[in-house]
Parts: structure tokens; C-alpha cells; sequence
């Protein structure tokens, strides 16, 4: 794995991993009942962007480097997940059989 390959695989997985937290511990104006004039009462009261930040970063290193580590390691290739064979045969020494 490349170094930019490693760093699209982190930036991708930070949004990934960015959007899931997003939602969580999320209270709307509604809920709270102090709804701000000219916002939707479904508007978050306090997103805690901040917090929710670092709650990324510390959720995606730990799987990046996983992942990371996974792929230089080489123990899991593509052939391994091809469940359906659309790859072919494969003699474990880098090149395909047909």
C-alpha cells in the first residue's frame, strides 16, 4: 500500500466514522425546548462538534492501523474475499490461472 493510498483510506474512513458519530447523543431545539427564532426546531441544540472530533480521530487511528497492517501484511488478499470465484483460479504466487 502506497502512502497516498494510506491516506485516502484514512480520510475516507475518518467520514465514514464522522457520520456515524454525528448523530449520536444529539438533541434537537425541540427536544429541549428553547427553540432559536429563524432555525427549525429540529435543529441540534449542542452538536459538541469539538468533542465529536476527537471522538472520530480516536475511533478511526486505532482502524486505520488495522487495516493498514492488514493489507502490508498480505495474510487477507482479494482472492480471499472473491466468495463468488468472479477472479478465478489463483495459485498463491501472485498471477491468475484460467
Amino acid at each position: 500500500m502506497s502512502i497516498v493510498g494510506s491516506l485516502v483510506l484514512l480520510a475516507a474512513l475518518w467520514f465514514v466514522v464522522f457520520f456515524c458519530v454525528l448523530p449520536v447523543r444529539l438533541r434537537s431545539q425541540a427536544e429541549t425546548g428553547e427553540v432559536v427564532p429563524g432555525t427549525p426546531a429540529s435543529a441540534p441544540d449542542d452538536p459538541q462538534l469539538k468533542r465529536k472530533f476527537w471522538i472520530t480521530w480516536a475511533i478511526t487511528l486505532p482502524l486505520w492501523a488495522v487495516i493498514v497492517a492488514v493489507v502490508i501484511w498480505g495474510g487477507i488478499s482479494v482472492y480471499d474475499l472473491d466468495v463468488f470465484g468472479v477472479l478465478g483460479d489463483h495459485n498463491g504466487a501472485g498471477a491468475l490461472t484460467h
